[in-house]
């Protein structure tokens, strides 16, 4: 059976929006799911309606909250993750000396090899703080377990690809709006980063569409369109992709989500 994926941020724990939301979730129906800006939901409510939305058992086995350290404000932006393949095992990375928020590290029953998952949320502040992140991710992985194996990231990375079609006044448009967290100009180092080490963009490599947009950001008359939100697959894994889109949410969320589908190994 092809494996299906789905990655979004659900904007400051969703809990006025999990309406629409959970019929979102239900519709697209993914086997594996990454949400990122979970907050207040160490009670487990709002993940349990998410179970309840794939059928899933509400067990450790198929969902986990990756707990995230508290920004300066008190808020804790955890990253959840429900799979209909089985969770062997999961690890929560949230030292405040390399990580944002969270960086969550499961290992997924396929029957065949594990699927090593890593459920993310950059840092939404600065590019030079993201790349910190995008190396802890390089010293997680043996480059030749990760050349022959299988591996997967994805989340919110609040950066930008220098693949994406953006327009050549970015850097102008980006700096009218006084948006500052990509730099000025824009700065493409992290995802440049995470495709030295061998990471495949997989709404680059197969788009179902021309849909590439998952943030769309407006300052007064000026609108900007951008993707912060990633599928990365290891190579071995990027041979088996069918195909990769963007979901328009609507309402649900300020972030569109992306999906992709794999064929089984």
């Amino acid at each position: 059976m092809p494996l299906k994926v789905m990655t979004l941020n659900i904007l400051m724990g969703g809990e006025e929006r999990m309406p629409l939301l959970l019929p979102l979730i239900a519709r697209e129906n993914p086997d594996v799911l990454v949400l990122q800006e979970c907050l207040g939901w160490e009670d487990g409510e709002r993940l349990g309606q998410v179970a309840a939305a794939m059928n899933l058992p509400v067990t450790e086995t198929h969902v986990r909250l990756g707990t995230a350290r508290p920004r300066p404000s008190g808020n804790r932006y955890h990253v959840a993750v429900a799979s209909r393949l089985p969770l062997r095992s999961a690890r929560a990375h949230n030292d405040a000396h390399f990580i944002g928020h969270c960086l969550l590290e499961c290992e997924l029953e396929t029957g065949t090899a594990p699927l090593t998952l890593f459920a993310a949320h950059f840092d939404s502040h600065h590019e030079n703080l993201r790349f910190v992140e995008a190396r802890y991710l390089r010293s997680l992985l043996a480059p030749s377990a990760f050349a022959q194996g299988t591996f997967l990231l994805a989340g919110d990375l609040n950066s930008l690809s220098r693949a994406d079609p953006y327009p050549v006044d970015l850097a102008d448009r980006v700096r009218r709006v006084g948006l500052d967290k990509y730099g000025h100009p824009p700065r493409f180092d992290v995802i440049d980063e995470l495709e030295g080490f061998g990471w495949v963009d997989v709404l680059r490599r197969r788009p179902d569409s021309s849909r590439w947009v998952t943030a769309r950001r407006q300052r007064g008359a000026e609108v900007l369109e951008l993707r912060t939100d990633y599928l990365f697959a290891s190579p071995r894994l990027a041979e088996r992709l069918l195909g990769a889109d963007v979901v328009d949410v609507g309402a649900a969320s300020d972030h569109h989500a992306l999906t992709a589908t794999f064929t089984e190994a």
